[in-house]
């Protein structure tokens, strides 16, 4: 295949930035061993889990007490630490939540009451009148922060969001921290049901230490507990850059593609952080990065015959299709074939090969949905919407990343979780929208510089012959819808086990913080940097007690 040396083959090159950090994660293997705060801390960790179970268990007679531990425990991160303590208070909690709404008018608890039991997946049968009261502002914050698990048809909760924001976004600037802090983050940047967990830690356990209200012990326990993880995640951070870097040598062999392994491994961080998914970030980091990859091959780099090459490649999934790819797709081909050799031994250790023919053939139909639009690019052909999104639905690429994201989580995923994903139910189908919607939204005018396929935008505004404007806000409504979808997929019975649940609403949350205001993946600024150094660079500091 001599395609790539002729000179006048004309490519889609985007010219991305090279990666901003260089080499700095490559740690040498004895200082990435090292754990940062040791056995000490880890010892202190333990004792402090106990106690806070203890506290936990104490609070099983005061609701009021009950549900605000519970909510600390889980905006500092440490949720992990307390999932059966947590759920079995919860249950508890609901079996009388009405009764004790009815008996205590109190908004703030009325309304985290109902958001931490809408997170569990508790239905209530009718939320009328239980929000009536005004109250204060952290009762009318806490609101707010329930409604953005609204469902569809929960009119007082949409009614309640436009409410309670206009109500918070008046009284700001006359608030005083640490409440005007944490008004100004649900309003301006992410509510707690659609910022990553970890981020939102890090953002809150400050906050926390302010509040008088503060219980010390749990307060030291999230800051030991969030150094902990981070000494963890740079280690396997220095792990993947090390196999990106020397094994793949992706920043020279895989040139005119996005150098962003770290982004990579901060996304997948934003999936699960957990201690015992260690594996299933491992697996889906270099897969994730892979794919990257491939649509930046798609998208940036080859022309139609040799991207049907190496869609057939991808289909026969054998290294005897390497001497007909060029060489650029050879060390891509060769090193997603390598990496899922890997993927295979870790699914024997598990019981669970079967896994692996899931993983393949979800790549599969994501290079099958890159064709298909290199081939519209190709035609300059723009579709209407629905055609549009029946592809860009998938190769957005997350119905792919969310099966990936699955192999390596123990024993939690079945044959079955399998195959609903590939049925695309709404709530998978809704993790995907806002994935494509908000990428096309804040990338469309870039990627339109070059020869590029028509964007969500482009295909609405041409088709309904309205303004951009008017078509980003259609499509912001249909980005709400699929979050009201996920919301409507975590309610009892679900369908799915909860930690699998929370990979397809945590994919969601990815795209909200990096995507919102600008690709942020694509185009690595003093926000995303920002990001990165909050969990992978800066640890918390703790004074010595």
């Amino acid at each position: 295949m001599e395609l790539e040396n002729q000179t006048l083959v004309s490519r889609p090159l985007a010219n991305f930035h090279p990666s901003v950090w260089g080499t700095r994660f490559m740690l040498p293997d004895s200082e990435s061993n090292g754990k940062i705060n040791g056995h000490h801390e880890e010892r202190l960790v333990e004792e402090l889990k106990e106690e806070m179970k203890r506290e936990l268990k104490k609070t099983s007679n005061d609701y009021m007490r009950q549900l605000k531990m519970i909510d600390a425990i889980q905006r500092l991160g440490i949720e992990y630490h307390f999932e059966e303590e947590i759920d079995e208070a919860l249950e508890n909690v609901f079996e009388k939540f009405h009764d004790y709404c009815k008996e205590n008018q109190d908004m703030y608890i009325t309304a985290l009451g109902f958001r931490l039991l809408r997170q569990h997946g508790h239905r209530f049968k009718d939320a009328k009148g239980e929000f009536i009261n005004v109250g204060d502002v952290t009762g009318v914050l806490e609101f707010y922060e329930a409604t953005y698990l609204r469902g569809h048809g929960e009119d007082v909760l949409d009614h309640g969001y436009v409410f309670a924001r206009n109500y918070l976004e008046l009284v700001l600037p006359s608030l005083t921290n640490p409440i005007a802090e944490q008004v100004n983050h649900a309003l301006n940047e992410y509510s707690n049901r659609r910022g990553l967990p970890r981020l939102e830690a890090r953002h809150y356990i400050p906050i926390y230490e302010q509040l008088a209200s503060h219980h010390q012990p749990l307060l030291r326990l999230a800051k030991l507990d969030f150094n902990l993880l981070q000494s963890l995640h740079k280690r396997e951070l220095s792990e993947v850059c090390r196999w990106w870097q020397i094994d793949i040598e992706g920043p020279t062999k895989l040139w005119y593609a996005r150098d962003r392994m770290v982004e990579t491994y901060f996304w997948v961080l934003g999936i699960y952080y957990e201690p015992k998914y260690a594996l299933a970030r491992k697996i889906m980091t270099k897969v994730q990065a892979l794919v990257s990859v491939i649509d930046d091959t798609y998208d940036a780099y080859g022309i139609l015959e040799e991207l049907e090459i190496f869609t057939e490649a991808i289909e026969r999934w054998s290294f005897s299709c390497l001497d007909q790819l060029p060489e650029c797709m050879k060390v891509l081909y060769k090193g997603l074939l390598e990496t899922f050799e890997e993927i295979e031994e870790e699914m024997v250790k598990l019981e669970a090969s079967y896994r692996v023919s899931y993983g393949k053939e979800a790549i599969k139909f994501l290079c099958r949905a890159y064709c298909a639009e290199a081939k519209w690019r190709q035609e300059k052909y723009k579709p209407k919407t629905e055609e549009y999104m029946g592809v860009a639905i998938t190769s957005c690429g997350y119905i792919t990343l969310i099966i990936i994201s699955f192999l390596g989580m123990g024993n939690i995923p079945t044959k079955e979780a399998f195959d609903l994903v590939l049925s695309q139910p709404a709530f998978v189908i809704g993790s995907s929208a806002i994935c494509r919607l908000t990428s096309d939204i804040v990338g469309h005018e870039f990627e339109q510089k070059r020869e590029h396929v028509a964007s969500a935008v482009e295909c609405f505004t041409n088709e309904h012959n309205v303004s951009k404007k008017e078509a980003i806000d259609e499509l912001n409504k249909k980005i709400e819808d699929a979050w009201k979808d996920i919301n409507e997929g975590f309610l009892r019975p679900s369908k799915l086990p909860t930690p699998l649940l929370y990979s397809i609403l945590n994919h969601a949350r990815v795209i909200e913080v990096l995507y919102r205001r600008g690709d942020w993946y694509t185009h690595v600024g003093p926000e995303m940097q920002g990001f990165i150094h909050q969990l992978l660079i800066d640890p918390i500091l703790i004074q010595n007690e």
